[in-house]
């Protein structure tokens, strides 16, 4: 059993390619089954699927990498050269480290954030009920998420970050004389327009907006803070009233395109919009970018933002790498355990499983004895002895076996396992 992940990062891969490969958290349990059906060796799987990476784990023959890598890029519509270019496969340890760095928030763009070990604990669950997730994945999660609580708890990882929503709360007090006269558009219900919500609320601006989908979802968190609802089809006739647009829907294609801009801006006669879009894949259309007046940035554009404060993390991230480095130490370990050519584990099953035969094998002898009428006494006097003839006969034939220094050896073992209660007794008294 080896374990691997394969993927493509912030680092890796730039915005639009990682928009091809995006899923949303009801996709992940759908997709995860037509990726299994695919193989005809089915491994262990999970997918995680964020603004900033996409990233297959899996369990099973390492020969099913390559195949996964085909099916990956058929999936994004990319050929697999293309995504060969941007991804990294890692396999075993670096694979553990890979998983563990990145619940504890060491592989964000915003380092030490908390929001990753949430998603990655969606993740794992959508796996779960795919049927995907078996013991030796459950175990590298259930791992990875202790190592990421002992993290934040033991270190000051989380110190000084500066959020993607807080740093576009930043960028916008440069562009305007005051955030308490602008009007913020929010477009998406979800997690991170929550979270800018709450940033922007804190600036109290003149008015704030949510644009759902569905008008439901939308109302929910605009009571929250006071906002109005409006349901996305208004946005492009409405966007011209909103000096502010902070973007984050699960669209697979943008929602605001680049002539809704230009007429946003005609009626609002050139004064500035200021767009986050926060979407992967994006919600804004890219040529916007290039208009006079508008200031769009995407989570890439952010990212020299973000990395404020990151100097004084770093005795943090010291600290947080022996933590990683220890949990890896001990996963490989247990994988270790688990390896019939390296573990013990196959072994005490089969122990298991013999005395199991053997005890099975004298019940019966004994429930046939009491059948015909035997006394209990003899018949348990005979259970008992049976199975302590069964369990000793390899023993004992073992310290007759062989030469002298072959039964001394043999003679410290049996000592060391059977008579470990008896300080009285050494490896000599078994030989006489």
């Amino acid at each position: 059993m080896s374990v691997w992940a394969l993927g493509i990062n912030h680092h890796t891969a730039p915005l639009d390619l990682r928009g091809r490969f995006a899923f949303a958290l009801d996709q992940i349990q759908p997709t995860l089954h037509g990726y299994r059906q695919s193989l005809t060796r089915q491994p262990e799987a999970t997918l995680l699927s964020t603004c900033n990476r996409t990233e297959l784990y899996g369990a099973g023959d390492q020969s099913a990498v390559e195949p996964t890598l085909d099916w990956l890029a058929h999936t994004g519509g990319v050929s697999t050269q293309v995504l060969r270019d941007h991804a990294y496969v890692l396999r075993e340890d670096q694979a553990a480290r890979h998983a563990f760095r990145v619940a504890s928030g060491l592989d964000s763009m915003v380092l030490g954030e908390a929001q990753i070990l949430g998603q990655m604990k969606d993740a794992v669950r959508a796996a779960s009920d795919a049927g995907a997730l078996g013991s030796t994945l459950h175990q590298l999660f259930q791992r990875s998420f202790a190592v990421a609580k002992q993290v934040r708890t033991s270190t000051e990882i989380g110190a000084h970050s500066i959020s993607m929503t807080a740093a576009a709360v930043r960028l916008a007090g440069q562009l305007f004389e005051d955030l308490k006269d602008i009007r913020v558009l929010f477009v998406g219900a979800g997690e991170m327009i929550e979270l800018a919500a709450t940033h922007f609320a804190a600036k109290t601006p003149k008015s704030m907006a949510i644009a759902n989908r569905t008008l439901e979802r939308g109302e929910k968190l605009a009571g929250r803070f006071g906002a109005e609802v409006m349901r996305l089809a208004e946005v492009p006739e409405r966007l011209h009233e909103f000096d502010a647009v902070i973007s984050c829907t699960a669209s697979t294609l943008p929602i605001i395109g680049l002539g809704a801009v230009e007429r946003a801006l005609k009626k609002r006669r050139h004064r500035p919009m200021f767009m986050v879009d926060l979407a992967v894949p994006r919600d804004i259309e890219v040529d916007v970018k290039a208009l006079d007046d508008v200031y769009l940035y995407t989570v890439d554009d952010l990212a020299s933002v973000v990395q404020t404060g990151k100097d004084h993390r770093q005795a943090a991230v010291a600290q947080a790498e022996a933590i990683i480095d220890a949990g890896v130490l001990s996963f490989m370990h247990w994988m270790d355990q688990r390896d019939p050519a390296k573990g013990t584990v196959p072994l005490i099953q089969q122990i298991n499983a013999q005395a199991d035969a053997w005890r099975t094998a004298e019940l019966a002898r004994a429930r046939r004895l009491l059948a015909k009428g035997e006394p209990v006494d003899a018949v348990l006097e005979a259970l008992s002895r049976g199975l302590t003839q069964k369990m000793l006969h390899g023993t004992l034939a073992e310290l007759h076996a062989g030469d002298s220094e072959a039964r001394a050896a043999t003679a410290q073992t049996v000592s060391r396992l059977f008579l470990r209660d008896d300080p009285r007794r050494t490896p000599r008294d078994t030989q006489s």
